[in-house]
């Protein structure tokens, strides 16, 4: 018996996702930066509400996860700006929510972002990724973080993964990486080889 393992393995190199995001509307394009540069899950970045903005110490908290934790999340570079006009705050009223009134971060004309699934979809194919996800952004920024040399436990905070385990499902090698790594790990061997004979010719 075969064990079929259905686990995603899609991420986005920077070309690919800026083609993507040219081709999202407002403020899907916002979402996706947000998705991009954070790692969030979908549902984390349109449930985002104003109360969790602390725009003085330019934080985003979340009160709660998929996880089960919180986790708080330091607002830099232009895509997660609390301070952008495409992120300004704007009252939220729903009718099928009844007549309360929520302040969302990202929102349509003050409706709820919903199901973007088929833009997303055209956005991919405009983009010459189809099948991509959104949740290949999740992935991405996992690969990215950990090749800039970010420390694992870092990327698993800031992003909510709460075991190894997990998190190495996120970050994917690709054909480029695994070429990277075998030229390092010859380069080392060289460097080791003439560190060597260097040694070897000094005792004669």
């Amino acid at each position: 018996m075969f064990r079929t393992d259905n686990r995603r393995s899609g991420f986005f190199e920077r070309r690919e996702f800026e083609a993507v995001a040219a081709n999202l509307p407002d403020p899907l394009a916002d979402v996706a930066r947000f998705g991009y540069a954070s790692g969030w899950r979908r549902g984390e970045i349109v449930g985002l509400r104003w109360e969790q903005i602390d725009r003085c110490a330019r934080e985003a908290r979340l009160y709660t996860s998929k996880s089960g934790r919180g986790r708080v999340l330091p607002l830099e570079g232009p895509a997660l700006d609390a301070r952008r006009a495409p992120m300004a705050c704007a009252v939220l009223r729903a009718t099928e929510w009844g007549h309360r009134a929520f302040a969302a971060v990202f929102h349509r004309h003050g409706r709820p972002v919903g199901d973007f699934r088929k833009a997303w979809a055209a956005a991919c194919a405009k983009a010459n990724v189809p099948g991509r996800i959104f949740h290949d952004l999740r992935r991405s920024f996992a690969r990215d973080a950990v090749r800039s040399g970010v420390p694992q436990s870092v990327v698993m905070e800031v992003g909510g993964w709460r075991t190894t385990s997990v998190f190495m499902r996120y970050d994917i090698s690709s054909e480029r990486d695994k070429r990277a790594a075998l030229a390092r790990t010859e380069a080392h061997r060289d460097e080791q080889t003439a560190e060597s004979n260097v040694a070897r010719f000094s005792r004669n």
